[in-house]
Formats: C-alpha cells, structure tokens, sequence
C-alpha cells in the first residue's frame, strides 16, 4: 500500500507540475487581448458600470410614446448605453477601416477608399454621438 501511495503521490506532483508548466507558460494571441481590451473601454465608456450598478429601466413609455434617452444629462436608460456602445463602437469600426488603409499601399485607389470609409465612419459616429448629446439636453 505505501508503494502505491507513494506512486500516486509522484505521479500527482507531475500531473500539477504539468498543469502548472501549462497555465504559466499560456500565451493568448494579440488579437484576442486587443478585441477583449476594445471590448472593455467600450463597455466602460458606453455607461455599462454604471448599468450594472444603478439597474435603470430599459426604457419607458410616457405621454402615448416610448422613451428610449432618459430626458436628463444625469441619469441614462439600457437604450442609452446600447445607442452609446453601438456607437463608439461605429468609431473603432473606421478606426480600423483608416488602418487597413495603410496596408494597400501598392493599391492606391483601394487604400484612399478605404481611408475615406473609415474618415466617413469616424465622422457620423461623432455626429450622431452628438446628435444624442443634444436631443437629451433639449429634452
């Protein structure tokens, strides 16, 4: 019996060594922590925390009409952080066209349209954050 033991013992200690060995030496690829990170900062900047805490209403349906941006610059609605989120995420979207514009350098044409895509993204993302902006502060 102590032989056994002994052997199961050993052999444990080279399982949890191997498991070890695997955890400490794991990599994950640059494009999963760069999708994780832009997920993250687009959670936290579209008011996700602050959905999680405070648990607001989806929306509200008020005066025969549904109100899908809380009426005050102080308190938001789900629909606020979804429109938020969608939109930043607009942005990074023509971020990343802008980018991929740099890899056609041998395609001229293709690179300028594809720059202008991602200048065009970038810009009505911002619009229409403002636009956002605007239609909460004027109620």
């Amino acid at each position: 019996m102590s032989r056994r033991v002994k052997r199961e013992i050993s052999s444990l200690s080279f399982s949890l060594n191997r498991v070890y060995h695997g955890i400490s030496t794991f990599k994950p690829s640059t494009l999963i922590i760069s999708v994780a990170t832009l997920a993250f900062a687009v959670f936290f900047f579209g008011g996700g925390l602050y959905d999680i805490v405070t648990m607001p209403l989806p929306s509200v349906y008020y005066n025969q009409r549904f109100l899908l941006f809380y009426p005050s610059l102080s308190e938001q609605f789900i629909a606020d952080s979804v429109v938020a989120m969608a939109l930043y995420v607009l942005g990074i979207v023509g971020l990343l066209a802008m980018y991929q514009s740099t890899k056609y350098a041998y395609k001229p044409r293709q690179a300028y349209m594809m720059f202008l895509v991602g200048v065009l993204l970038i810009f009505m993302a911002y619009i229409l954050i403002e636009a956002v902006v605007q239609l909460k502060i004027n109620g």
